[in-house]
């Protein structure tokens, strides 16, 4: 049976090939850090999730040893059964003061807090609206749920409303507004401000997946609630401890107390997934312990940023607007994609700065770009080693 599927699997990956779609792993030889050793030689990483540098700070390493000695390599369980440790009620109690919320729940990632929240809480009769740029995992979670679905064009308030009236006017019950609080392709932040002020006018909820956020934006490192003053407004934050917070693994839930008590009874990734692995609970609680203590790493996350923005503009390339430390150099046009992946090429073959470069379809066709992610544990020299390569690279190519 398995020769004709074999057949029909290989041609798609053929059509992935041909498109220049096909995606190939570089091996990391070392720790993840700003400077880091492939497959190809050792390289300056931009291209990491790592924005306070936290993956190889030697804190965050030394509580994840520390716990391997104190509650063992893993838990065998999920949490209802014998999976919950005193301190996974210790991060997810840390999680809910930090983010200002009143309960957290965590789970295996932020792929499975989104892929375990709409089922539980939105039905028949109910409605999600959603940003047409959220992340798949809160497309797949929406897909769960039997409740209506509206989209809305990305941070278009006027948009947003006429999906409101039209869901108001549906007759639905319970209403969500849904949006990453930082789209991760363009490094733009969601107008959290006006997108609470609509939800209260049409009586919604919000809903926000703030992983490119909590740690480092907003002046306690607390994410977009924070930077755009409305904490106290959004109902649900999902994210993750992938990323500024230790890169490991995780992610979480934080909401009002009856929220996170029904999804602990009936989140299906929650109730049937293993708990949360001992060292990334305690590297994890390390690494927000250092957020919550220090400005230090947002500070120089930011200085990073700034420079690179300023460099690359300076040089002449076309960047998104913006002060995320996601930073998009765009490479517009019929040819754009050809010419982000050869420069991305060339700067990892020549200058040993590994960035990515996408295209369609994980961007829209004629907006090819390099995602340029930078680190608090980037250099100013790193920086603007970054910044040349990317000028050598393109007058190679282009």
């Amino acid at each position: 049976m398995y020769g004709a599927v074999r057949e029909q699997l290989a041609q798609t990956l053929r059509e992935i090939e041909e498109a220049g779609l096909y995606k190939r792993e570089r091996q990391i030889t070392t720790p993840q850090s700003a400077h880091i050793g492939t497959s190809r030689g050792d390289a300056l990483n931009f291209c990491a999730n790592n924005y306070l540098g936290f993956a190889d700070h030697p804190d965050v390493v030394a509580a994840s040893k520390a716990a391997l000695d104190e509650w063992g390599f893993g838990m065998a369980s999920v949490r209802f059964i014998c999976g919950t440790q005193t301190q996974h009620d210790r991060l997810e109690r840390a999680l809910s003061e930090f983010l200002g919320m009143e309960a957290t729940i965590l789970y295996s990632s932020c792929f499975d807090a989104n892929g375990g929240v709409f089922e539980v809480l939105f039905g028949e009769g109910d409605a999600i609206i959603s940003d047409e740029l959220n992340h798949a995992s809160i497309i797949d979670g929406v897909r769960l749920s039997k409740a209506a679905r509206y989209r809305y064009k990305n941070a278009d308030m006027a948009d947003l409303r006429g999906q409101l009236e039209a869901a108001r006017g549906a007759g639905a019950h319970r209403v969500v507004v849904v949006t990453d609080g930082v789209f991760s392709m363009d490094g733009s932040f969601a107008p959290l401000d006006q997108i609470c002020d609509l939800a209260d006018e049409f009586e919604a909820m919000v809903l926000v997946d703030d992983s490119h956020a909590v740690g480092f934006v907003g002046a306690g490192g607390r994410g977009t609630p924070e930077l755009f003053g409305v904490t106290d407004r959004v109902d649900i934050i999902t994210g993750t401890l992938g990323k500024a917070l230790g890169g490991a693994s995780g992610g979480y839930v934080s909401a009002h107390r009856e929220i996170v008590d029904l999804l602990r009874q009936r989140s299906r990734p929650y109730l049937f997934s293993n708990s949360v692995a001992p060292a990334v609970v305690a590297g994890s609680l390390k690494a927000l312990e250092l957020v919550s203590t220090s400005s230090q790493a947002r500070e120089t996350l930011q200085r990073n940023a700034s420079l690179f923005r300023t460099l690359m503009s300076e040089a002449g390339f076309d960047l998104l607007p913006g002060s995320h430390p996601i930073i998009p150099v765009m490479f517009p046009g019929e040819d754009g994609a050809r010419t982000a992946a050869a420069v991305a090429d060339h700067m990892l073959a020549d200058s040993g700065v590994y960035v990515i470069a996408f295209s369609f379809p994980v961007v829209p066709k004629g907006r090819a770009r390099i995602r340029v992610q930078l680190s608090a544990a980037h250099s100013e020299d790193d920086v603007r080693q970054c910044v040349d390569a990317f000028v050598s690279a393109r007058a190679v190519v282009a």
